[in-house]
């Protein structure tokens, strides 16, 4: 969710995105809502087909995209994705080359609930990206939208990762708090989710669905093992819109994604709302990176049971809400995320506590350590007396280790978080570089994970990186490192 004090936002992005339409040479602005760069070297690596010169753009684009006009201060072609993707339509690495979206880019039709039954005339999309390739929008309102029943194959390597990004991010115009300049991605799936929106709907069936936040889509349905194909060593950066208050595009939202996807190796960077957003679904996830984002870096919801593992979550000095936002709507099933291996490392005022659970939420958190270097805020709100949560080998570095407030009081918040073993809201931090493990942290006794989850890999240590050593995040990262910059 969001506050009104981002509305303004929406002003601005629509307002920037009318001007910069309106920039440029008659190559730079080849079509509607692509403006011209005005600045950046854009450089390409990693020659493609063609093979143009360092700096020179392509001479056309792949089959099944549209040439935009030249963008970078004419030293990239602009290929621009349809507005319906249907068949397989594959972006390749290319010298000179860069891919855009303009406006809602649908990755199939919605093909229902069903796998078994899917809506009769539907047809199916998949949209496959290669490694290095960067994907940029122009405007709040340029996103992608996999749809049910379609797939998304965008498989990097940790040196050469896939980016979605902003053109801002492109002509090398963004700082460290540039947010809210592209869409981002939303992923749905036909796994179950709990808020039916038909009436007489059950959780778990076919006809169980609801539409996702920030667009006009749908997603949900009767298959746990549901596959929405794959994200792997995939940044998405300056992302996230605000459609109208509290109806919002996050980085990446899995909607009803089942577990047959692969999600793994993920950072999102400076999203305006959340980072990843989970609607129901049973997704797992492994290896993930949230930094710099403005809301919530983590939100899980409406029934969403999935494991997630290997956490770096770090808030920019400027902005972010909460680490984790944990609910259910009230509504039955319940989220039951687990979550392990975390290092979460929050910046927030006032009411920004780093963990917050509500509305009948049942969490799980092993092996975690929890620093919060601003005094006014919490490491852990539980905000409902129905919501349950279990702890195990998690410290907490925080001023204020339990909120204060009306609800659930921190003496409540205390008892639930020392029902678990190995726990201490004492902990003094002795991370190195921000996130990585120091003899603190590598003193505790983890917690076995595996038997949580046969998805867990056995990890002998808490936190998301055990040492210098452990460098799982490295080459496919951005803005985590001094020097490092998205």
């Amino acid at each position: 969710m969001i506050g009104l004090k981002r509305f303004s936002m929406v002003l601005v992005a629509l307002g920037a995105a009318a001007t910069l339409s309106a920039c440029g040479g008659a190559d730079e602005v080849a079509s509607p809502g692509e403006g011209a760069f005005n600045g950046g070297t854009g450089t390409p690596t990693n020659p493609g087909t063609g093979n143009p010169a360092p700096g020179t753009p392509a001479a056309d684009c792949p089959t099944g995209l549209t040439n935009a006009g030249v963008v970078a201060n004419g030293t990239l072609r602009n290929c621009q994705l349809p507005a319906k993707i249907t068949g397989n339509l594959v972006l390749p690495l290319r010298s000179g080359t860069v891919y855009s979206v303009t406006g809602r880019v649908d990755v199939g039709d919605d093909m229902g609930g069903d796998p078994a039954a899917p809506k009769a005339g539907a047809v199916k999309g998949v949209l496959t990206v290669d490694p290095g390739v960067k994907v940029f929008g122009s405007a709040g309102l340029d996103y992608i939208v996999v749809n049910r029943g379609s797939q998304i194959f965008a498989q990097g390597t940790a040196t050469q990762p896939i980016v979605f990004t902003s053109r801002q991010s492109i002509e090398g115009s963004t700082n460290v708090d540039s947010i809210g300049q592209w869409g981002g991605l939303v992923i749905l799936g036909r796994a179950p989710i709990s808020n039916c929106s038909g009436s007489g709907a059950t959780p778990g069936s076919a006809t169980c669905e609801a539409q996702v936040e920030g667009t006009n889509a749908f997603y949900g349905g009767n298959s746990a093992t549901d596959s929405s194909g794959v994200l792997r060593y995939v940044r998405v950066q300056h992302s996230g819109f605000i459609i109208v208050a509290n109806n919002e595009l996050n980085g990446i939202t899995f909607a009803g994604v089942g577990n047959g996807t692969t999600v793994d190796h993920i950072q999102v960077h400076n999203s305006s709302d959340d980072g990843i957003e989970w609607f129901g679904g049973t997704v797992n996830a492994k290896y993930l990176v949230l930094t710099g984002n403005d809301d919530d870096s983590l939100d899980t919801d409406v029934g969403f049971n999935g494991n997630i593992q290997f956490v770096i979550a770090v808030q920019r000095a400027n902005g972010g809400n909460r680490i984790v936002e944990a609910s259910s709507a009230g509504t039955a099933p319940r989220s039951n995320p687990k979550f392990a291996n975390f290092t979460f490392i929050g910046r927030g005022g006032a009411g920004n506590d780093a963990i917050t659970m509500n509305t009948s939420t049942n969490n799980v958190f092993v092996n975690g350590l929890v620093v919060m270097t601003n005094a006014a805020a919490g490491c852990l709100d539980i905000d409902d007396a129905t919501t349950q949560g279990t702890f195990n080998s998690v410290r907490l570095a925080c001023a204020t280790p339990f909120t204060e407030d009306s609800n659930v009081n921190a003496a409540a918040n205390a008892t639930i978080f020392n029902a678990g073993t190995n726990n201490s809201s004492t902990h003094t931090s002795t991370l190195s570089g921000t996130f990585i493990n120091g003899a603190n942290e590598n003193a505790v006794t983890p917690f076995n994970v595996t038997a949580l989850s046969s998805f867990f890999t056995a990890a002998n240590y808490i936190g998301a990186v055990r040492d210098a050593n452990d460098t799982w995040w490295q080459g496919w990262t951005c803005g985590l490192t001094s020097g490092s910059t998205c």
